[in-house]
């Protein structure tokens, strides 16, 4: 973990490097994903029985998809407990996404012509499940339900099965969500498949979805062959804290990213030198009671970041360079500090709002960009799965009015055709 001080002669050059800290795939993996999608793309389904059998242990043989009953026994077959978790989560999650729904627009202006614009879903969209490292009914409910709602079609789960296990709490989501189809495949094969489209899994037009450095790189070089989510990184998390917390609790917030990836990163910035010294005892404390340890240990050890800053009122510049994934503002007045904090994925108010509870239950969606996307990017909404068309009409009188600029600045452009088609039904 590293040590930092606002006031150091060299904060600003460490500083930079924490920011310019891209934890992400080297050139290694984008080789590997290129030759994958080639050789997918080139042979279909048989390239992924290959991988599949490579890299998951399990033969596909007629076992490529799981059908709709089995995801409903699953479903069914959830302690009640836990099934009411889930429907709490789908409902609360459904509820925030179908706000987002954009409306369509149809007026006419001064100049008599009318506009408008009207949106769609698209037909398709892929989804992707991991099944290594941890498999995550949450983000499947997070991807799924904002299609849903934005009204595709046609809902696509692919999602790894290493040595043909099968989650069963994943299933269960997606029956709870209404997944129309999940297939047997994972990792930067099961995007090409999505993408270019098999004998077998028929493409799609959006692809969503949290995976390992291979899928986030498929999708990153698939883009525009389909639309993505984002290309997301490992996990952050920034926690701005005064001394008045408990140390546990905020070491805990930290632990939470820490545990899912040794690339996540997990940074605390305060304004009390004691409480970042009784933090740093905290997790080193709650790293020895997870059965997350080793990932949590790793990910702390080599990317973990305290900032000691004299006043709290420094934190919203900091937290806009690092553009993190999340952000808490564990503070008497969260509102002062989220009053300057431009660039986050998702933002956390207050002692009692942990970022883990966004990833279940709270509503928004918790599939956010990271590595300073935040900068320009947003977290994954029912936009991501439906697009804008534009329209207009112009009538006689309404050409007349705008037409004349219209040929001018064709002209000016040495467009002829353009001015020309313009100038004939205004018989100039």
């Amino acid at each position: 973990m590293q040590r930092l001080h606002a006031r150091d002669a060299g904060f600003a050059a460490a500083f930079a490097a924490v920011v310019s800290d891209r934890r992400e795939s080297d050139a290694d993996v984008a080789h590997g994903v290129t030759a994958i999608l080639a050789d997918v793309r080139a042979r279909g389904d048989a390239a992924l029985a290959d991988y599949t059998a490579k890299f998951d242990g399990h033969d596909l043989g007629d076992d490529w998809r799981i059908p709709a009953e089995t995801c409903r026994e699953a479903f069914d077959a959830l302690d009640p407990a836990l099934r009411a978790a889930l429907e709490l989560a789908a409902t609360r999650i459904r509820a925030y996404h179908a706000a987002q729904l954009p409306e369509d627009r149809d007026y006419t202006d001064a100049s008599g012509v009318r506009l408008g614009a009207k949106w769609h879903a698209v037909d398709g969209a892929g989804l992707y499940v991991p099944g290594g490292r941890a498999a995550y009914p949450s983000s499947l409910l997070m991807n799924a339900i904002p299609a849903k709602v934005a009204g595709v079609g046609r809902l696509v789960v692919t999602t790894p099965t290493p040595k043909g296990v099968i989650n069963p709490l994943v299933l269960a989501a997606a029956h709870l969500a209404g997944v129309d189809e999940i297939w047997r495949i994972g990792g930067a094969q099961a995007i090409a498949a999505l993408a270019y489209g098999t004998d077998r899994i028929a493409p799609v037009d959006v692809i969503t979805g949290p995976g390992n450095a291979w899928v986030a790189e498929a999708k990153r070089q698939l883009y525009g062959v389909v639309g993505i989510d984002m290309v997301a990184g490992p996990s952050e998390i920034l926690v701005i804290a005064d001394g008045q917390n408990n140390p546990q609790w905020i070491a805990a917030d930290l632990l939470s990213q820490a545990e899912h990836d040794p690339a996540a990163q997990s940074i605390l910035i305060t304004d009390d030198a004691a409480f970042a010294d009784a933090v740093a005892a905290a997790v080193e404390a709650e790293i020895a009671l997870l059965p997350t340890a080793a990932v949590a240990r790793a990910s702390w050890d080599a990317h973990g970041v305290i900032i000691v800053v004299d006043s709290l009122d420094e934190a919203p510049a900091l937290a806009n360079a690092l553009a993190a994934e999340h952000v808490e503002i564990a503070t008497d007045d969260p509102e002062s500090v989220f009053a300057g904090i431009r660039h986050a994925g998702s933002v956390f108010l207050g002692r009692h709002t942990p970022e883990a509870i966004g990833d279940y239950v709270a509503g928004p969606n918790h599939v956010l960009p990271t590595g300073r996307r935040a900068r320009f990017a947003s977290g994954l909404s029912v936009l991501d799965f439906m697009k804008r068309t534009s329209f207009l009409g112009v009538s006689e009188a309404s050409l007349g009015a705008v037409g004349p600029a219209a040929v001018a600045l064709a002209e000016a452009e040495g467009l002829a055709a353009h001015a020309r088609s313009i100038e004939l039904r205004l018989g100039i």
